[in-house]
């Protein structure tokens, strides 16, 4: 119960007795939990980092430790009866991440469950992980004469930063199935094992035994278990919103919009409800501030190094029809970066299609958009966000805005002379004098950092339109060219009727013809049309 005169947010508390003993503001999913318990003895959820995984681990904890007290007042409390105790090992693996040799994990794995060693014991010849690991489990079920719960939080953090690096990765991961081979052999003592994780790894590789391992991560029924869904947000949350919107000089109404489009629009389901990122919300309402809180610590460089490795068309990460088995399937059989970025949520479903029985995935929200291309410029361009963002793209945008096509072709100019290319961009580079690819990536790059809507290869009847960029008064629709001239462009404009689908929307419609120039690599000349 909260004894405090204002609102308690739990940014970075991911202990269930403490959030519950403190009077920290909880979004009750103990009802999810409890039928989660109840279906399979070994189950695995994914979701994205900073989701409350944790929280959720630590909830488990609680239950089976037969913590009641915490849970008066939930859900829960009209679906349990028995509240048994058990003896819990529940280990967070984000501890032996960041090692550099498998001699360096072994040891972070060891010391890791050192506390538990000391409540369970360690026999002299338990030297390895799995070895440690299993000895606890038996000694528990002996000492307490009831099965165990296992709880493995992060299980795939140590493997993450080794997705690029073929030589190390398959030892780093035969050293993590060594560790996780007991939870089959030690099955008739475990009453529930709860594993979770970012990324999806194959039960081959990494749990080779355990042949009945449950994958709830896009069941419908627990797609809400991690994060704030809609009817939450606005039953549970009224109160934080107002609050907000009073420091925003707004309307209760708008600012549940702002907020919608920058923290929600996860879905992890073909019949998910939209989900709020909890962190992100929650540090929102903490600060009194709508800001970019997931990327803290910017985005992962393993991510990075994964889209630069295959060659990510970033501007098609608007739109992506695949099917559940191109998105949801182990990291260490991907032939592209999809499932990566769906796991690790900067893609998340959009749509479903029953007669093709096939996903449309797309960016979440304005936060991941916003963040996720302050990641990419530095790694394709070698250029800060910041500089960025402060200097060229301002003026870019604000020229757009007022109509001045030619002061924002003259940014465009400069900026595209001052890009020193680093490694990322080199393929593209190579195609450059082929294609207008390059231009797209840099333009896709500027505005979603200014979440500005823009769209490359748009489709219509009669072909595809290179960007289209839409401002609260004026839809310009671009066609680019580097081999041929900007009148070429503006006719390819017309003669396709690439503007058509945008005048009926109200808003001005600006046709502009760009050639680039193939040696200077900036723009050569430019020709408008309204």
């Amino acid at each position: 119960m909260n004894q405090f005169p204002f609102r308690r947010y739990p940014v970075g508390i991911q202990t269930f007795s403490r959030l519950r003993n403190d009077g920290y503001l909880y979004i009750d999913k103990t009802d999810l939990m409890w039928k989660m318990v109840h279906l399979s003895t070994f189950v695995f959820l994914s979701r994205p980092r900073r989701f409350g995984k944790s929280l959720l681990s630590s909830t488990l904890h609680s239950y089976f430790a037969g913590e009641k007290q915490y849970f008066e007042g939930l859900k829960i409390m009209d679906l349990e009866t028995e509240w048994v105790k058990y003896p819990v090992i529940h280990v967070d693996v984000s501890t032996a991440k960041n090692q550099m040799t498998v001699e360096e994990l072994r040891r972070a794995l060891l010391f890791m469950m050192k506390p538990l060693a000391e409540k369970f014991g360690r026999a002299e010849d338990e030297i390895l992980p799995g070895q440690l690991l299993a000895g606890m489990i038996r000694r528990a079920y002996e000492k307490t004469g009831k099965q165990v719960a296992v709880i493995i939080d992060e299980y795939d953090a140590p493997l993450l930063d080794m997705l690029h690096e073929e030589a190390m990765l398959p030892e780093f991961r035969r050293v993590m199935q060594e560790f996780y081979q007991p939870l089959k052999a030690s099955e008739p003592l475990i009453k529930f094992c709860f594993i979770t994780g970012i990324t999806k790894f194959s039960q081959l590789s990494i749990f080779s035994t355990i042949n009945n391992l449950t994958n709830i991560s896009m069941q419908p029924e627990f797609s809400a278990i991690c994060g704030i869904t809609e009817e939450e947000f606005t039953t549970q949350m009224s109160s934080d919103i107002e609050m907000l919107a009073e420091r925003y000089e707004c309307t209760p109404e708008e600012m549940h919009q702002k907020l919608k489009q920058t923290y929600d629009g996860y879905r992890f389901s073909k019949d998910s409800p939209d989900v709020y990122n909890p962190f992100s919300l929650l540090k929102c309402f903490l600060q009194k501030d709508i800001n970019s809180y997931w990327f803290d610590s910017g985005t992962p460089s393993f991510l990075i190094r994964q889209m630069q490795h295959f060659r990510t068309d970033i501007t098609g990460m608007e739109h992506i029809e695949a099917s559940a088995s191109a998105f949801d399937r182990p990291t260490e059989a991907m032939e592209n970066a999809l499932p990566l970025l769906y796991q690790s949520g900067y893609l998340t479903i959009k749509d479903y299609d029953k007669k093709s029985n096939s996903y449309v995935l797309s960016i979440p929200n304005k936060e991941v958009r916003v963040g996720l291309v302050g990641g990419l410029i530095p790694a394709y361009t070698g250029l800060y966000q910041t500089s960025v963002q402060d200097g060229f793209a301002l003026k870019f945008w604000r020229a757009l805005d007022h109509s001045d096509i030619s002061g924002a072709m003259q940014e465009m100019t400069a900026f595209l002379a001052g890009i020193p290319y680093v490694e990322g961009f080199q393929e593209k580079l190579k195609d450059v004098k082929n294609y207008e690819g390059f231009y797209e990536y840099t333009f896709w790059l500027i505005f979603n950092m200014l979440n500005v809507y823009a769209r490359t290869q748009v489709k219509c009847a009669n072909g595809r339109i290179d960007f289209v960029v839409q401002m609260p008064d004026t839809t310009y629709v671009f066609e680019l060219k580097v081999h041929g001239t900007a009148q070429q462009a503006l006719d390819q404009i017309n003669g396709k009727g690439y503007f058509l689908p945008y005048q009926t929307e109200g808003r001005k419609v600006v046709k502009v013809g760009v050639a680039f120039d193939r040696d200077t690599m900036t723009v050569g000349e430019y020709l408008v049309e309204s």
